[in-house]
């Protein structure tokens, strides 16, 4: 595919959202920021901004004592490569303190200043003095994130790529048949270039689901990735439809796959740098890196079946995702087979009501489908044009990348309390086993 010069394929159709879900284009790069607040309040949002995902590589610190605090204390210590500062001064004491503040200053070193006047005299007196961004208080988190992020971004720089990323609540769920048909659904459906990426190297199935046998893939992009840049990453692409590419993994148990926590650090930079879509596909793991590649993506979609396993982890996915990701949106909730003949299971909208979330979308259970396209190598449009799960395909894709709104279904009115109380059941009763055996 090569360096794209991309816009966000979505931006034109995407509806707005809270502004505490606003996304942020590009992360924080690796930096050290100090920060110097006069209020409680705006030091309590750069606390909230530290611990934001985006901020995830830059080291960041709060002091309070305003701009006065940050000249004295610079007197004795070198300047980082951000300095932000909260003033609630007037204009002429504003300018003369980041004058005394300049005395001190390395050179390279910028200044974010956040002030509570509203004045365009002040903001323009400002960047004569270099400083690099003025906010008026009060801010929220992603509006200091997005400032520092545009302070850092260089000229001609490429936008980053949307990920989405795809785990299923427990194995053999479907997620990854359900993120390969909504790949797919995508590069068709926005004529814009997407990346599958299997991240289940030792059985993953990109390669079987479209009929391709690549020598290449993501195995040599991680253990390669000290050397990969955008043109071996094109060399390791295969390439299944115009605007669809993939990234395969070996699927051979040849070697293990332990990796550290930021073993695909580099390669998310380089194939979001490079691509304006990437979904992941994701094992069903619970490690250091699939954790970090969770927390790190645009959007999250767990799938999961309506049993009460699944309702269990499930929930432990979303509440995490939810309390490591305050400043994103919630993940999506996808339902596969349901249906399935003289099995008992949990209603769509009672499942979805138990995670306080409401699901995107419920796939009916259909194994000769399902079943006849995995053997051929195809996806569910190739497989069967007229089924009506390709409308479901598009409808998810639509909604993930914000191209239409989720339609809550209707309220449920059936107590969740017994699903509870049978999970507890079960689990005090396993405790009971393992101590049984123990004795």
């Amino acid at each position: 595919m090569g360096a794209l010069d991309f816009d966000d394929p979505f931006a034109d159709d995407r509806p707005e959202m809270p502004s505490q879900f606003a996304p942020v284009a590009r992360p924080v790069p690796r930096i050290t920021v100090q920060a110097f607040c006069d209020t409680p309040d705006v030091a309590g949002t750069l606390d909230m901004a530290a611990s934001d995902r985006r901020m995830a590589r830059a080291h960041t610190k709060v002091h309070t004592g305003g701009i006065t605090a940050a000249a004295e204390f610079y007197r004795s210590a070198p300047t980082p490569n951000l300095i932000v500062v909260e003033s609630r001064l007037s204009r002429e004491e504003l300018l003369a303190h980041l004058d005394d503040l300049a005395e001190v200053c390395d050179a390279g070193t910028k200044v974010l200043v956040i002030g509570h006047s509203n004045d365009v005299v002040t903001y323009r007196e400002l960047l004569k003095r270099g400083v690099s961004e003025y906010l008026i208080a009060p801010v929220d988190v992603m509006t200091v994130i997005a400032a520092i992020a545009d302070i850092y971004r260089e000229d001609g720089e490429s936008k980053l790529g949307h990920v989405f990323a795809f785990v299923g609540a427990k194995g053999g769920v479907g997620s990854s048949t359900i993120a390969h048909n909504v790949a797919w659904t995508m590069a068709r459906a926005f004529g814009s270039d997407v990346l599958l990426a299997d991240l289940d190297l030792a059985f993953g199935t990109v390669a079987l689901d479209f009929n391709q046998d690549p020598p290449q893939g993501m195995a040599d992009a991680v253990f390669g990735s000290d050397r990969l840049d955008e043109v071996l990453l094109d060399r390791l692409l295969t390439k299944c439809e115009e605007h669809l590419s993939i990234l395969a993994a070996p699927a051979t148990l040849d070697k293990t796959y332990d990796f550290e926590e930021d073993s695909f650090d580099h390669v998310l930079d380089i194939v979001q740098s490079n691509v304006p879509t990437v979904v992941l596909d994701l094992p069903h793991m619970w490690t250091s890196w699939t954790r970090k590649l969770l927390l790190a993506a645009d959007d999250v979609i767990v799938t999961a079946t309506p049993d009460l396993a699944n309702l269990r982890n499930a929930k432990n996915l979303v509440d995490l995702l939810k309390q490591a990701r305050p400043n994103d949106t919630p993940p999506k909730l996808i339902l596969n087979k349901v249906g399935v003949p003289r099995q008992p299971e949990i209603k769509v909208d009672d499942f979805g009501a138990a995670l306080q979330l409401a699901p995107t979308a419920a796939i009916p259970f259909d194994p000769l489908l399902f079943g006849t396209a995995a053997n051929n190598g195809q996806m569910i449009a190739e497989a069967s044009a007229k089924s009506s799960i390709n409308d479901t395909f598009a409808e998810i894709a639509q909604i993930i990348t914000g191209r239409m709104e989720l339609k809550h279904g209707r309220k449920s009115g059936l107590s969740l309390a017994p699903l509870f109380e049978k999970l507890s059941v079960m689990q005090k009763s396993g405790k009971k086993s393992k101590s049984n055996k123990a004795a």
